[in-house]
């Protein structure tokens, strides 16, 4: 059976040596003391150690460093605006599709009333703006299902 998770958690960067004198652990033979990662402290006061490249892929720092969302943070989820899939459709429709962090594509799309004043640079700024607005709603459901947990029963 898989699983798919959200939770909230405090976080510092910490090699692997670090984090076990930390415990009072000595650390195995096998094991290298310089693996980047982090300590991990879980809100019930639960702590361990993550590797670095674990922990990033699967983790991402909030802007403000507290538990809300900023548009810094929506902004940062779609990573390459140049490289973004725009078109555009009959003579004044622009197209615009973004790839979030996640893989998750965002499509939207911004109409001009008439050809003449059509700017697909404009219509790419209004797609965006849209592509924004969603971002809100799914980060902020991930951030919900992150503070709370699931209500179950």
């Amino acid at each position: 059976m898989k699983y798919i998770g959200v939770k909230m958690l405090d976080a510092k960067p910490m090699d692997l040596g670090a984090y076990n004198k930390y415990r009072g652990w000595t650390i195995p033979e096998n094991e290298n003391p310089e693996s980047p990662g982090y300590l991990v402290r879980y809100p019930d006061g639960y702590e361990s150690w993550s590797p670095h490249d674990t922990f990033e892929a699967a983790y991402y720092p909030l802007a403000d460093g507290n538990d809300r969302l900023t548009s810094d943070d929506v902004r940062a989820f779609v990573p390459n605006v140049n490289g973004l899939a725009v078109a555009t459709l009959g003579h004044k429709t622009t197209v615009v599709q973004a790839t979030c962090l996640t893989g998750f594509e965002i499509t939207k799309s911004a109409a001009c009333v008439s050809e003449e004043n059509y700017d697909e640079k404009k219509g790419m700024e209004i797609a965006m703006t849209h592509i924004e607005n969603d971002l809100w709603g799914h980060l902020g459901f991930v951030l919900q299902w992150a503070l709370n947990g699931l209500k179950r029963g």
